[in-house]
């Protein structure tokens, strides 16, 4: 990751931008409200808003750099792209208000507490509109009926190296905490370099 004033440049998040939203513009509405957690440099949300004009982007981090980065991308953006939220997924008190059409999470899960999950399927499933709110999952999974990729085993070792709490989710219980939560899982979409998406409807 690089630093250009305040705004921060991922080289992965540049790459995967237009894979992603392929998919999301198979899935989203024409128009409507989105909330994205964990925005990280702001690349994601000045892309995806600038290709979705009729969508309303709100982009969120709780990191006070990344949202200056977030800032300083979305001040050459569209606008339809707005300020970026405090918000932590663990802490209910830092999320909006809905109902909103679609919650996106982004290469979050795995780099975060288990803590950080459980608060994100308790919040997308109180703001998302009911019936019918999406909740959009990327990155990496362990998933019992897909042979791990040696890439992924070396990243997940990587990552519990780092910090402990961190590392590959399991699949399954990602999904079945969702469900507790009103969230079902709908479609699942293999994407480059060993990731997925997760897509999952409020009903």
């Amino acid at each position: 990751m690089t630093r250009s004033a305040t705004a921060l440049h991922s080289p992965a998040a540049e790459r995967n931008a237009a894979a992603i939203l392929a998919v999301l513009r198979t899935h989203l509405p024409a128009r409507g409200r989105v909330l994205e957690i964990a925005s990280g440099t702001g690349q994601h949300a000045l892309a995806f808003a600038s290709a979705l004009p009729d969508i309303d982007w709100t982009p969120s981090d709780p990191s006070e750099d990344a949202r200056a980065s977030i800032a300083a991308h979305a001040a050459s953006g569209p606008p339809n792209l707005k300020a970026p939220l405090a918000l932590d997924a663990a802490d209910p008190a830092t999320w909006p208000s809905g109902p909103l059409d679609a919650v996106i999470c982004i290469n979050m899960i795995h780099i975060s507490p288990w803590a950080a999950t459980e608060g994100l399927m308790a919040g997308a499933g109180a703001v998302l509109a009911n019936p019918g709110g999406l909740l959009v999952l990327y990155g990496p999974y362990s998933e019992p009926d897909v042979p791990l990729a040696p890439s992924n085993a070396a990243f997940d070792a990587d990552l519990q190296a780092r910090d402990p709490v961190w590392g590959l989710r399991d699949r399954d219980a990602v999904v079945g905490l969702a469900r507790s939560h009103g969230l079902h899982l709908t479609r699942r979409v293999p994407m480059p370099a060993n990731n997925i998406m997760l897509l999952f409807r409020r009903a």
